[in-house]
């Protein structure tokens, strides 16, 4: 029926509109005898006698009813707004303004592209100015579908296995004293990934949940070039799907690759976005998460990318404002999980924008931490674009998945204490001669620190005489899947061994500046953890003063005095941090956002963007509190196409 299908009416709609047309008596066909209804008013004048009580049918319009379709066009075509502005003077109140009778929502109405008649000298044609309205389905198992690109690939053509290092703290320890808590760093490095492999890496699956609520107004125009960088920078066997989101959601782009067609729908989607409504975050990202659980073909790799400048206004009514976290799905927030029990099913890492002075930062910040994503404050909307293209140069150079580190203890007596891993999850078991390192994926070139902290008993001796000078301490070990095939590959590990002398020499002493910088990194962000902790419950003072009570042991450490350069950045941080706790109104404005995306970038131990700027990646000299560290090439390489493409003239 043209006019369903031009309009996307409800039936209910054609039921009054049909029961109007009955009590005219108007025929809707047009035929020799038919008697052309007066046009003198607004509506036709029915013929006297009863209505009919009955709901009809919709009627079967002619192709080109000369005196319905202006009909329609006054009434069921016009803008949301205009149909609303009818009612608005009783906001309670929603009429249908064919029969009046009451609605309790308004009807769907069709984007602005939807095709309009317009005259083309014939009765019976039409000309339609904008491409085809796409109806959301029930289930989103409309996803373009991949070739799989594991198949035919030569073996030789698949990554190398990741490397694992060891160093200990100390080159050796008295065999006479025991020694509590010492540390052992294992790191793992990530193979790089050459423009051969590039082709041959496994498709990804990204969501981009975007906000465009009406505080976005104003900032659309960049929103809408930084989404075009990543439409533009993904692979041909890469998808997209775009959910916006502002009083509710809705999916305006199916998951399509970005080649040909696919890459052309998603441009033109996103030049269409327009900023109005509310906020509500979580619709936003149910409806995202729908898109990667209903897919037909479930590619390995998938993530979200949320963006949003403001705080939900639809989802929670209660005191705590993070409650309405509860409303999110286990495969995004696993500890909705009411069993208690780890799920099995996948989690997909949300890596979350908050940009301006106005977003949810503790929201936004949850959310990404809890599904194993980062979190990157925007305090500029100009670093928007640099800011996905750091997170878009990680995501498409995952070259190993399910990472998992083994230490096994080597000798008796030898107990792993702990191993703080940030938000990595870790395992002690056999009364602590064995512990695990989930580490999850891993970028190309993309390097994680790990320290093991161990007890170590007397040095054995049989009759005062030392048994070996050598003393083993763990064996580390590990695996991995093949990014492509998901072919689980073994990594070589290492083991590490110290000496035991009876008396220790001069250079015996000096320990590890690689283990002293990492005692650093995790002592710096465990403090900045707890004043942002003091901070929320208002002790600034005291958040102040272990700022820089930290900042004082930070600079006698022997990493520090050696110039190490992630203690300057440390340092940097320290002050930084310190700035924008001086006064409360200072950190409810910028400082929790900053410190909170600092927290997801150590313990992620992944680049994260925070502050107004970014530095020029090319090379120069920058500013370090801008410097982000845990940056890999390929995502300086994304960055630094994207300041160039910022610098290039504009058409």
């Amino acid at each position: 029926m043209l006019i369903n299908q031009t309009y996307s009416l409800p039936p209910s709609l054609l039921n009054c509109f049909a029961l109007r047309l009955n009590q005219a008596r108007w025929p809707l066909t047009h035929g020799a005898n038919s008697k052309k209804p007066s046009s003198q008013g607004s509506h036709f004048s029915p013929p006297p006698g009863p209505p009919p009580t009955t709901q009809l049918p919709p009627p079967k319009f002619p192709a080109s009813p000369p005196l319905l379709l202006p009909y329609f066009q006054q009434y069921h075509h016009h803008p949301r707004s205009v149909l609303v502005s009818r009612v608005a003077s009783v906001s309670t109140l929603l009429q249908c303004p064919v029969c009046r009778s009451k609605w309790k929502d308004v009807p769907f109405q069709a984007p602005k592209n939807v095709p309009s008649f317009q005259r083309s000298g014939s009765l019976h044609s039409y000309v339609p100015n904008a491409s085809p309205v796409h109806i959301e389905p029930d289930h989103f198992s409309d996803d373009e579908l991949v070739p799989d690109v594991s198949q035919g690939q030569p073996s030789s053509s698949r990554p190398h296995a990741i490397t694992v290092k060891t160093l200990p703290g100390y080159p050796a320890v008295s065999a006479s004293e025991s020694f509590s808590k010492f540390g052992v760093l294992v790191r793992v490095l990530a193979p790089p990934l050459d423009n051969t492999l590039h082709h041959h890496r496994a498709p990804i699956d990204i969501v981009n949940v975007l906000d465009v609520s009406g505080s976005m107004a104003g900032k659309l125009i960049l929103l809408k070039r930084a989404v075009n960088f990543i439409i533009q920078n993904l692979g041909p066997s890469d998808r997209l799907s775009i959910v916006t989101f502002s009083s509710s959601a809705r999916r305006i782009l199916p998951l399509r690759t970005m080649s040909g067609s696919g890459r052309e729908d998603a441009i033109s989607v996103v030049n269409s976005l327009s900023a109005t409504g509310g906020t509500n975050i979580v619709a936003g990202l149910r409806k995202g998460v729908r898109v990667l659980e209903e897919r037909r073909q479930h590619n390995s790799i998938a993530s979200i990318i949320l963006l949003s400048d403001g705080c939900d206004t639809q989802s929670h009514n209660t005191h705590n404002r993070l409650e309405y976290l509860k409303l999110l799905p286990t495969s995004i927030f696993p500890s909705n999980n009411a069993s208690g029990e780890e799920s099995r099913q996948p989690t997909f890492p949300i890596h979350t924008f908050g940009f301006g002075l106005d977003h949810d930062s503790a929201a936004m910040h949850a959310i990404s931490d809890e599904s194993g994503g980062t979190f990157s404050f925007i305090e500029s909307i100009d670093i928007l674009q640099d800011a996905f293209a750091r997170c878009i140069g990680g995501l498409t150079s995952i070259v190993a998945r399910d990472v998992q580190l083994k230490v096994r203890s080597a000798s008796p007596g030898v107990q792993i204490l702990s191993t703080p891993s940030g938000r990595h999850k870790n395992k002690i078991f056999d009364q602590g001669h064995q512990a695990t390192i989930d580490i999850g994926d891993l970028y190309a070139e993309e390097e994680k620190n790990f320290l093991v902290l161990l007890s170590i008993p007397v040095f054995p001796t049989v009759d005062g005489e030392e048994m070996l000078e050598n003393m083993p301490l763990v064996d580390v070990s590990g695996f991995q899947k093949d990014s492509v095939s998901t072919d689980t590959v073994e990594v070589e590990g290492e083991r590490v061994e110290i000496r035991r002398p009876q008396f220790l020499s001069s250079t015996d002493r000096v320990p590890c500046l690689e283990v002293d910088r990492q005692r650093n990194r995790l002592l710096v962000t465990e403090t900045i953890a707890k004043t942002q902790r003091m901070a929320e419950m208002g002790d600034l003072k005291g958040a102040q003063a272990l700022l820089a009570e930290q900042l004082s042991t930070l600079l006698s450490t022997a990493s520090a005095q050696a110039g190490d350069y992630l203690c300057n950045r440390l340092e940097a941080e320290l002050k930084e941090t310190r700035k924008r706790m001086e006064t409360r109104e200072l950190y409810e404005r910028s400082g929790r956002a900053y410190v909170l995306s600092g927290m997801s970038s150590h313990s992620w131990q992944r680049a994260a963007t925070r502050g107004p700027s970014m530095p020029i990646s090319s090379g120069g000299n920058s500013d370090t509190r801008t410097t982000t560290s845990y940056e890999t090439p390929s995502m300086t390489t994304m960055v630094t196409k994207s300041q160039n493409l910022n610098l290039a003239p504009r058409e």
